[in-house]
């Protein structure tokens, strides 16, 4: 058996796996290797508390490299000050090396990816930060969703839809983009510490998408161990307009089990615990869609008020789920 490994996907595609490529139809099976999730990559850290687990994967993300710079004898400000604002470390450059590796023309890729870290979400919104056509854009974000670092997203439930929004899909990336350029002259001048002043106030804000993403793997595995009250066929968000009040609305989490039975779910990273109100406009967002059987799923870091927990009892199906009650569930 001969087993060819390759960490550049456009070398494998390109030159393994492509038409003219001398092995083109001749492999018997391809492997994709995916970053670990949320419960893989914290098996590894013992010492770290609940909160710093979901931190460290937020910033590392689920590839084993970069998760082997993290230290769980350190706090997260020295494990971010240790790598991320250390001009020796690897991880200080490495997204704009690991672009240069795979692509031609790196300086727009970090434009496109930067444009999208730093708010810039719709095609016309990306287009205009970076100076391109969206037809030149479009082509480069392609190319992005296939190293696996931007994803598209439509609202849930739409498959072509002029409401698409681009993301970051790896956390590393993520977090190195939201941070680490717009501080990178003080990193580069060893003012570590100043950079962290900068960055900490950010935390909890950036931790918001992350969370949502640890709760759509939680969904999934209860999904797969068969304990979901809802057997979905995927998840993800919707966005729209209410057509009561013309006003804009989100829903974190959205699943749909055919033919009239769907899943939703909110999601919030806070200090604080979740109150009644959330609870009211989750269920007030479901009713938009008229389905006959729905199950709601409320998702807190730091728990929930009585008044909340009271009203979830009494409604009969909605679920509320602490971060602790998530980590005991994964780990």
């Amino acid at each position: 058996m001969l087993i060819l490994c390759g960490s550049s996907m456009s070398y494998m595609e390109d030159h393994v796996l492509a038409y003219r490529a001398p092995l083109y139809g001749r492999w018997t099976a391809q492997m994709k290797i995916l970053p670990f999730d949320f419960e893989d990559a914290n098996r590894y850290f013992k010492n770290f508390s609940d909160e710093e687990k979901a931190l460290i994967y937020g910033i590392a993300g689920g590839t084993p490299q970069y998760l082997l710079q993290m230290n769980d004898q350190m706090s997260i400000e020295d494990n971010i000050k240790n790598t991320f604002l250390n001009p020796t470390s690897f991880l200080f450059e490495e997204p704009e090396n690991l672009l240069k590796q795979e692509v031609r023309e790196p300086a727009l890729y970090n434009a496109i990816i930067t444009a999208i870290a730093t708010g810039a979400s719709h095609m016309g919104e990306i287009s205009s930060k970076v100076g391109e056509s969206t037809s030149v854009c479009s082509a480069y974000l392609n190319n992005l969703i296939s190293l696996g670092l931007v994803q598209k997203e439509t609202p849930y439930g739409e498959k072509v839809s002029r409401k698409s929004i681009y993301s970051i899909s790896d956390n590393m990336f993520r977090f190195w983009y939201r941070f680490i350029p717009a501080n990178s002259s003080i990193i580069a001048r060893g003012a570590a510490d100043l950079a962290w002043k900068r960055i900490e106030p950010n935390l909890s804000d950036y931790m918001g998408k992350v969370f949502e993403e640890i709760c759509m793997q939680y969904l999934w595995k209860l999904l797969l161990k068969g304990k979901s009250p809802v057997e979905f066929c995927g998840l993800g968000r919707w966005w729209g307009t209410d057509a009561s009040t013309h006003s804009q609305m989100e829903v974190d989490i959205m699943g749909l089990q055919e033919p009239d039975t769907a899943l939703f779910g909110e999601c919030k990273w806070a200090n604080e615990k979740v109150d009644l109100s959330v609870l009211e406009k989750l269920v007030y967002r479901s009713r938009l869609f008229h389905y006959s059987h729905t199950h709601l799923y409320l998702f807190a870091k730091s728990g929930f008020t009585e008044a909340c927990m009271n009203a979830a009892d009494q409604a009969g199906n909605i679920t509320l789920v602490s971060y602790t009650d998530m980590l005991r569930f994964f780990l």
